[in-house]
């Protein structure tokens, strides 16, 4: 049988040093938030071609320094594997150095490159964005919480939930220390890694409430300890599963990379954390919810003498 819960001090220690190191760099550097959340200027230029980004990106960059840049498909192709648009998004790029930007693509690359799309979007929109992202995730939590709640106990609730905001902590360390920018798709991928945390950490749950049944002689660290045993080999096949799906995506699917690798760092969290994390924490609660029906106890026979 494994010892899991023993080594409890391990298991945290290891979290809070990670976490402690993203909440140093969120404070000193902040968070690299996109125009989605920040308001901004999107402009789209098909080059006509395949074309090298390396060097589209050089001229960009003159223009824009701190644009973000990703090849697109364009639309009119019936093949979309053949990438022949670029999406720049610039917080600070003016409307003049959009047309010098795209006068010396030309010169650069032919006469073939065209501005297809420049719009902007406004400072109010983006805090509107940011506000609903931040709603979406707080509410995907609180009914995780409740059904949690309702299907175990509470205790195991609040054991998932704080397993939760671990694993979103995680996640949010890697966009600071990568300076991954904040977009549409750190929702998703935050969604998806509550999702998928909240699953692997109701098997496990589910063995801890299946076991009280049978083990009713054994200590909460016995029960839970041979709940994780039990359950071990389906949460590392579970996650290597869909680690094999993530690592493909990375490495043949670039333009998504900064979805990808977050989402990759989460679902390995998800995992660590509804076994080292949520299993150990039911384990603290269960006892202190026993220690005070204890000390009520003795309390109680105290007044009655």
């Amino acid at each position: 049988m494994l010892r899991v819960i023993e080594k409890t001090k391990i298991w945290f220690g290891i979290s809070l040093l990670i976490i402690a190191l993203g909440i140093f760099k969120m404070a000193t550097s902040g968070l690299d938030q996109s125009i989605e959340f920040v308001g901004g200027t999107v402009v789209q230029v098909n080059m006509g071609k395949t074309f090298d980004k390396t060097k589209v990106d050089a001229v960009i960059l003159k223009y824009a320094p701190d644009a973000i840049t990703n090849k697109a498909t364009d639309p009119a192709e019936n093949n979309s594997s053949v990438m022949k648009e670029i999406e720049i998004q610039s917080k600070n790029i003016t409307d003049t150095n959009v047309e010098t930007m795209v006068t010396e693509l030309k010169a650069k690359f032919g006469n073939q490159v065209a501005l297809t799309e420049h719009d902007h979007i406004g400072t109010s929109f983006g805090v509107e964005t940011r506000n609903n992202a931040i709603l979406a995730i707080i509410f995907a939590t609180l009914a995780m919480l409740l059904y949690v709640g309702i299907r175990f106990e509470f205790r195991f609730g609040t054991a998932a939930i704080i397993a939760i905001i671990h694993d979103v902590l995680i996640v949010l360390t890697v966009y600071a220390w990568f300076r991954i920018p904040i977009d549409s798709g750190f929702i998703a991928a935050m969604l998806t890694v509550i999702g998928y945390s909240i699953c692997d950490t109701i098997v496990v749950f589910d063995r801890i409430r299946e076991n009280q049944k049978w083990m009713v002689k054994a200590d909460v660290k016995e029960l839970a300890n041979a709940s994780i045993t039990q359950t071990m080999a389906r949460s590392i096949n579970t996650v290597l599963t869909v680690l094999i799906t993530l690592v493909a995506v990375y490495i043949f699917v670039p333009t998504i990379r900064n979805f990808s690798f977050p989402l990759i760092v989460g679902i390995v969290s998800g995992c660590y954390s509804s076994i080292f994390i949520a299993s150990p924490l039911w384990v603290i609660l269960k006892n202190m919810s026993k220690n005070k029906k204890q000390f009520k106890a003795v309390k109680s026979k105290q007044k009655s003498k």
